[in-house]
Parts: C-alpha cells; structure tokens; sequence
C-alpha cells in the first residue's frame, strides 16, 4: 500500500467533507434525539463510501480513455470553475 497517497486521499477528501451541505444534513439527522447516532454514523459512513467507490470506477474507465495528465488538467479546472462559481454566487 502506498501510504504517501492514502494520506493525500484521506486529507482531501477530509477538508473537502468539512463543512459541506453533506456533513451538515448529517449533523441535522443526529440532532433529532429520538434517532440514533449510531444509525446516522453508518448511514452517513455508507454513503460516501458508495460516493466514493462510484468515483474510483469512473477513475478507472476514464483513465482508458484519457491521459493521467489531462485528467489532471480537467479536475484542475473543474475545481478552480467551482470556486470562482461559489465567490459568484457570495
């Protein structure tokens, strides 16, 4: 296992959940005192790790396709596209 991109994943998609309408919708169902915490924990947990598994195989089909270098390319500009969206919409 390559420990150098399992931390490179998990820290960017950790500050990528902080915060987000997924992350609050979730402390929302754990507000209510009559649902358990422990549900909405798996629930949440399952999830993003279906979100996550359907993003691998994208990954993956993609990867045939397109170049790792133009991928990058594309994720960059998805991502900078995103953010300048959201200072827009401030």
């Amino acid at each position: 296992m390559d420990y150098k991109i399992l931390l490179t994943v998990f820290t960017a998609v950790f500050i990528a959940e902080l915060g987000d309408k997924t992350q609050l919708a979730t402390m929302l169902f754990a507000a209510d005192k009559e649902v358990s915490k422990f549900t909405v924990f798996i629930g949440a947990s399952l999830a993003l790790i279906v979100a996550s598994a359907i993003g691998v195989l994208l990954g993956g089909v993609i990867s045939q396709y397109i170049s790792n270098k133009h991928l990058h390319y594309i994720a960059g500009i998805g991502f900078v596209a995103i953010g300048i969206w959201t200072l827009l919409k401030a």
